[in-house]
């Protein structure tokens, strides 16, 4: 009896998968994180990388998404809170934890099949945050790659670089994730602060060392960084 409890139970939820309103196909998503940590998102909540959740461009805020990766089979739940990417080409923005689950960290970027689990209200805020969503330029994507970023700009060797890792409004969560970042042996990681803002940072960085720091950065899961040339 026991098992055939558990087979009607897999069959109900096997047939509920597979009537998920596919929303979109093939399509392209990246994902955000520590630089956006903290701050508010276009539904007025603070941004939780560790959330799984999402920014879309028009879909109702609290709308809940399936999102499965091509590329490995492996699907995640997301909730809109956001609105974005304002990047050609990409769908939806995803935390860092949904990435995570996707296994996309590595690639930053990756095609999936999007699917409505929940569509939420047409609210009035969400509405207006759409209509000003469409109307921002698209920017022209630049591949996900921190250290494509990095080859952008013009580095000297013999000087000296800052490399950004994160704003936060809380400085709370701006130590605990400079704790993280020093955890995983990256030295001379330093908070900055910035108007209201305080900054995660790696100081006093050589030139010659800069490309080799961003590639260790990605391969431990830190993708978000901004090169500065350290003033004097």
């Amino acid at each position: 009896m026991r098992k055939f409890l558990l087979f009607l139970l897999s069959v109900f939820f096997l047939s509920f998968a597979h009537s998920l309103e596919l929303y979109k196909d093939k399509a392209v998503v990246s994902y955000y994180a520590e630089k956006f940590h903290g701050r508010k998102t276009a539904n007025g909540e603070r941004f939780n990388m560790y959330a799984m959740t999402c920014a879309h461009k028009t879909l109702p805020f609290n709308t809940v998404l399936r999102i499965t990766n091509y590329a490995n089979g492996k699907s995640v739940d997301v909730r809109v809170n956001d609105r974005g990417p304002f990047v050609a080409g990409r769908e939806a923005d995803l935390s860092k934890a949904a990435a995570v689950k996707l296994d996309m960290i590595k690639t930053g970027t990756a095609k999936v099949k999007i699917q409505i689990v929940q569509m939420g209200a047409n609210t009035k805020q969400s509405a207006v945050s759409a209509k000003k969503a469409r109307n921002i330029p698209l920017a022209k994507s630049k591949g996900t790659s921190a250290a494509k970023s990095v080859q952008q700009i013009k580095i000297k060797k013999g000087t000296l670089y800052d490399v950004q890792l994160g704003a936060f409004s809380d400085e709370k969560n701006a130590r605990e994730f400079a704790k993280k970042v020093a955890r995983a042996k990256f030295k001379n990681v330093t908070l900055q602060k910035s108007g209201s803002n305080v900054k995660v940072a790696i100081i006093k960085v050589e030139g010659s060392q800069v490309p080799a720091l961003i590639k260790q950065l990605e391969s431990k899961g830190f993708t978000s960084s901004l090169v500065k040339e350290r003033k004097r």
